[in-house]
Order: structure tokens, then sequence, then C-alpha cells
């Protein structure tokens, strides 16, 4: 089905306002018409239009007053301001305002049209990478858990989100720096700008020089082209620096330069290019330690290490687990409604996770393969994990189970957990889901089973 765009023009002369109505309609365009600017904010609340079109001066309320309250009721709606040529002061302080374009009286309706296209162009495209933005947020953006330390580390990042000053985030591989970089970005005032990660350790010396300052044309073999660098591409944004204690010497004081001084050459130029960008690195090694060993800078340490964020490994987060596994069973299996066993899950409240957070994504994407869409087992964990002692089972609050010699009705010990769960969240149906590891509907399914009243 085609979708018509609704256009809103807001005119006090009557005439100007079938005139626009009819040319747009050539467009393809649905019109409807104000000749108050209190009716029109009335349409505005009622209609949702794609598009308005405003005139600047009217008798009932001043065009930048309508412009000013249909911005509080639609902050992304796109306004074209019409003005008179002697008002265009007055025009330029309403684009300060937010109006996306104005067009002088009197214009040409060609003119008109293709700045109603090029606005609702870009509007629709706004709409886009906010909706992709958002949904890769949902997967990759986030931070899962609600344990105290990740708690600690969520507060931190709030307080240092809207700094402009260096981050400098350590922990072991496969705790989630990337994804703490991320929400930096995202919560910060540069959220709508570039963030551009690059691992220092992944390219040689030569080419992590031109990948990050960029390159003028005939500068070295192959430089067939002026190339921009991630510090150019990032302007007004983030830049990522992974495996920062990986970086050659040379090229740590190239980089200390431009921390310092803003400012940078293309390699091969001579000119000197001033950027924005918002510098967060991250590393896996002690920093302080590679200083003692020479690898590492100490004058960068301190340029880098303003605010400083650790990240704890998985293995002293334990009870933040069971929603790192739900979280991972909606991005790997979102329309199947995936379950773990009460089994699986004490297997990986068990585990120690060396490769922490990065490795607990990749055993439940494998479970979710191997499992065919059926509930998690034992069987589908790796070897590794299914070794964890099977006679004893302890997790982060002290609970622990003692396997008898007589052995154990599997299907007790679940429903004691239910009960135990529900006690817990004070009959919360969702955050008993959560402490089992299971979904809320699984959680009903289970508690039908064993006859538990929810």
């Amino acid at each position: 089905m085609m979708i018509v765009n609704k256009i809103l023009v807001i005119d006090d002369e009557e005439h100007m306002c079938w005139a626009l109505e009819k040319g747009l309609r050539q467009e393809g365009y649905q019109v409807i018409t104000a000749t108050r600017g209190k009716q029109g904010l009335e349409l505005i609340r009622i209609e949702v239009p794609s598009l308005v079109i405003l005139d600047l001066k009217m008798p009932d309320m001043d065009g930048l007053e309508v412009l000013a309250k249909a911005k509080e009721l639609i902050p992304y709606l796109p306004v074209i301001m019409i003005t008179a040529h002697g008002t265009i002061d007055t025009a330029i302080e309403a684009m300060k305002l937010g109006a996306t374009d104005y067009i002088t009286k009197p214009f040409d309706l060609d003119e008109l049209k293709l700045v109603v296209k090029q606005a609702i162009m870009v509007s629709h495209l706004q709409e886009e990478v906010t909706f992709l933005r958002t949904e890769l947020n949902k997967k990759y953006g986030r931070i899962v858990g609600n344990s105290p330390a990740i708690q600690e580390v969520c507060a931190l990042i709030e307080k240092v989100a809207d700094s402009n000053a260096t981050v400098l985030i350590t922990g072991e591989s496969g705790t989630g720096k990337e994804v703490t970089a991320l929400s930096i970005h995202q919560l910060s005032s540069r959220r709508e700008k570039p963030f551009l990660p690059i691992n220092c350790a992944a390219l040689p010396e030569a080419l992590l020089e031109s990948e990050l300052f960029g390159h003028e044309k005939g500068a070295f073999t192959g430089a067939v082209a002026r190339k921009l660098g991630r510090f150019e591409l990032a302007n007004h944004g983030t830049l990522f620096l992974d495996e920062i204690t990986e970086m050659p010497l040379s090229m740590q004081v190239k980089l200390l330069r431009v921390l310092q001084e803003r400012q940078f050459e293309r390699v091969g130029g001579t000119d000197s290019i001033k950027v924005d960008v918002r510098v967060i690195a991250a590393t896996n090694r002690d920093p302080l330690e590679c200083i003692r060993k020479g690898t590492f800078r100490e004058d960068l340490f301190y340029r880098l290490n303003v605010l400083p964020i650790h990240l704890p490994p998985l293995r002293e987060r334990k009870e933040d687990i069971p929603m790192l596994v739900m979280h991972f069973l909606e991005k790997f299996s979102p329309s199947q409604g995936q379950l773990i066993s009460p089994e699986a899950m004490g297997l990986l409240l068990t585990y120690e996770w060396p490769g922490n957070i990065r490795e607990l994504q990749n055993v439940i994407e494998r479970a979710v393969i191997l499992s065919q869409g059926y509930e998690i087992k034992p069987h589908h964990l790796p070897k590794e994990i299914q070794k964890t002692p099977a006679n004893r089972c302890e997790n982060q609050q002290g609970l622990i189970i003692n396997f008898p010699d007589q052995g154990i009705s599997l299907e007790e010990v679940e429903k004691e957990l239910i009960l135990k769960a529900i006690e817990k969240s004070n009959g919360n149906q969702t955050k008993a889901a959560q402490l089992l590891g299971i979904t809320r509907s699984a959680l009903i399914y289970r508690a039908q089973k064993y006859q538990i009243k929810l």
C-alpha cells in the first residue's frame, strides 16, 4: 500500500492556501489548510502531518510562536517557513528554532515543490535511521545485568556520557568493552554523529596510521586516491580505540599530539586538519604493567585515563547470567520463545567463564542451533561446561544442592525452584521468570504442570 504524505498549509491568505493546495495535490500529496495559527496547531495535534508550510506573519499568532509550539508537539516535524523579502532576519531566527527551510515571497511553485520533496525525503531518512539505531541498540548497544557491580558501571556511564573527556575502559577480553563505549556514545550529545571503532592490534603500523589519519594521493605505493581517516570520519562523533596498549610506540606519540592539539595531518599531507572527536580507548591488559615494560607511554596513559571505567569479569557477577541468557536467547531465537532447562542453567551458573560474556554468547548461539527450537538441555552445552561437578551447584546467593546417594526427583527440584522464585519475587511473574532464566510463558506453563498457583 502506498503511503500518501500529508501536508498542512498554515497561511492567513485564503488564496495562498488554495493555490498551494492545488499545486501540491498535483504532486500526489494530501493537503489540509488553516488560516489561523491556533487552528493550525489543532490540526497538527489531530492530523499529525508529514510536513507543515507556515507563513511567518499571521494576525492571531506569530509564525515563530506557532513554530515553537509545533516543535513541542512533534519535535521532528519538518516545517518550511514562508517569509516576505523584508523579514529574512526573522526567517533565520526561525531556522534556529528548528525550521527545516524557508522560501521568500513571491516564490516559484516548482521551487516550493522541490523544497517540500527534499524535506520529506530527509525526514523519512531520519525516521529510518532512528528506527535502525533503536533496533541495533536493542540487540548490541545495551548493557544487561542487575548485579551491584554492573549497576555501578551503568551509573558511571551516565555520569561521564555527556563529557568530552577521554575514557579508558579496562577489563578482561569478552567483558563488553565495545558495548560500554557504544553506550557512552548513545547517551551523549554526540549520539546522532558517527561511532567508529578500530582495533589497534589488528593492523600493522603503516596501515594503522592511514586508517586513523587518512592519506593523500601518492603518499605511498598503492595510494591512488585521497583517503579520509577515522578521525575525520568521526568528526563531532566518537572514536573507539580498542586494544590501545597494542599500538606501536611511534603511533602513540602521534595519537598523543592529536589528543592534545585536536589536529593532525594526513599521511603525505602538509595541511593541518582540526577535528572535534570524543576518544574512548580500551584494553584487556594492565596499562601500568605495560608502562613498566616500556610498551605503553605513561603520558598517553594519563591523557586517556581521565575517566576510567573497569568492567568486572562474568565470574564476579554470576547473578547476571540468567538475564544475559534470556537476552541472547531473544537475540538468536526471537520468534521461537526458546527455553532453557533448570539443569542447563545450573551448569551455566557454576561454570567460571574464562571468555566472559563473549563466551556465554557463543555458547547460547550454539545451543539454540543444536536444540533446534526445543528446550536447551545440558547435552546441548559444550563438553567443558557439562563437566562442571554435577553433585554440587552453588549460586551467588549461597544456595547449595547436595546430591543424595539414593537419588532425587528432578521434578520435585524444579517445582521447589519455581516456588522459591515466586516467593523471592513477591509473586511478580516476570521477575520470577528472570530469576529462573526462563520466559514468563514458560513459567506459567511449568506452574500449571505442577499445579502451582501464580
